[in-house]
């Protein structure tokens, strides 16, 4: 009898991890483990546009402290530009992995993966309207198409072009921040919107879903900068992917540390002139954190891989959250709409940074854990499940 998706796994299951969580033949667990880190760092900064409506309008709450304002500041200087990057990385990765999968099983590749990403599309746009305005998944779904296009793209070629892109948005930007363009052109009228945003998400679900209607032009004009970065990080990871780089991690330990020898250094120099400088509400330290960032990220990445591989039992607690990628984005921002927002218990404007980040640390602590006793019950999370089913729908049919 055929073992459906939802149907718990057979108890003489190998399991390649040095936990009890069962792993997919075929899955990389460091892969898992970093994708779940990636998760944290995520909402670590996306629970900000959560607890407070002000941070939309990219100004400080004026009831905050001066520890309020570090602590925000240190959550821009450390994680601000560079988790979506990460996530991103492991989003081109893990689509070579795609490749092989359907190469081995003898299935063609391109409908089923344009199915999918139609799949996330439509979930990506509930997202947005239901739950986060600030949504990555329709944006993924988009720029998917791009990498479909150009899969067969040689490495090299693809970490030239990924510098390119990275830095032609930062020369735009440069060049707005010379002309005295700004994003935040009245701060008084910035301040007045973001007392206005924190009402409406405080209110109920209709007020909750009005504002993020009304803050989609906004985001959208955000995605010209993040989308394009994503891309390039989307060709990075098609190059990693197309080397087996985290495949066989140890074998690459000396070019770990060159990216934590150089991305450390640089990562943090143009982190702090980004923080320092307001965040993304300053064109001249966006232009320069959007040069820096991926080399912080990648010092993070080749860290937190070293770690995985010399810790096994620290990857095998996060790669559960990371198999379970889609489920726990969804349901990061499902929790925090249920914590924050009038729909719940109606946190938003009453918690200071610190508690928020305590918050988020207990929302994917909990994560973690259900994942883990999901995977091990289940071999797919629910998101996961419902996008792999609408995925290979027309294949089970014929």
């Amino acid at each position: 009898m055929k073992v459906t998706e939802f149907d718990p796994p057979s108890h003489g299951q190998p399991r390649p991890s040095s936990g009890d969580t069962p792993v997919d033949a075929g899955r990389i667990n460091v892969v898992d483990a970093l994708r779940g880190s990636a998760l944290l760092l995520i909402l670590l900064v996306n629970i900000a546009f959560f607890s407070s409506g002000y941070e939309f309008h990219l100004v400080d709450d004026p009831a905050h402290g001066a520890f309020d304002v570090l602590v925000s500041g240190l959550v821009e200087l450390l994680f601000a530009m560079k988790a979506y990057l990460l996530f991103a990385f492991l989003f081109g990765y893990s689509f070579t992995l795609q490749i092989d999968s359907a190469a081995r099983r003898g299935v063609v590749f391109g409908p089923a993966f344009r199915r999918r990403l139609s799949g996330l599309f439509v979930i990506g746009a509930l997202h947005a309207v239901l739950l986060f305005h600030g949504d990555i998944l329709t944006t993924y779904a988009l720029l998917g198409l791009v990498l479909f296009a150009v899969r067969r793209i040689a490495p090299r070629t693809a970490l030239i072009v990924a510098a390119a892109i990275v830095c032609g948005i930062a020369f735009v930007v440069g060049v707005a921040a010379v002309l005295g363009g700004t994003l935040v052109p009245d701060e008084a009228a910035a301040v007045g919107a973001g007392a206005r945003s924190t009402l409406a998400l405080g209110g109920g679900l209709g007020d909750v879903l009005l504002e993020h209607l009304r803050s989609m032009p906004a985001m959208l004009g955000g995605l010209a900068v993040q989308g394009p970065l994503a891309f390039a990080a989307f060709l990075v990871g098609l190059a990693a992917g197309k080397h087996r780089l985290l495949a066989a991690v140890p074998a690459h330990e000396a070019l770990l540390r060159r990216c934590e020898r150089v991305g450390y250094p640089i990562g943090l120099a143009g982190a702090t002139v980004f923080a320092i400088g307001g965040g993304t509400a300053n064109l001249t330290g966006l232009m320069v954190s959007i040069v820096t960032a991926p080399f912080l990220a990648a010092a993070y990445a080749a860290t937190l891989l070293r770690l995985f591989t010399r810790r096994p039992r620290v990857a095998d607690a996060f790669a559960p959250a990371g198999r379970m990628a889609l489920t726990n984005y969804l349901g990061q921002s499902l929790l925090c709409v249920l914590v924050f927002t009038g729909v719940g218990m109606g946190l938003v404007g009453r918690t200071s940074p610190a508690q928020t980040l305590l918050i988020a640390l207990v929302i994917f602590a909990v994560q973690m854990v259900a994942s883990s006793w999901w995977l091990r019950r289940f071999r797919y999370g629910p998101a996961e499940w419902a996008l792999r089913a609408w995925t290979h729908r027309e294949s089970r049919r014929n």
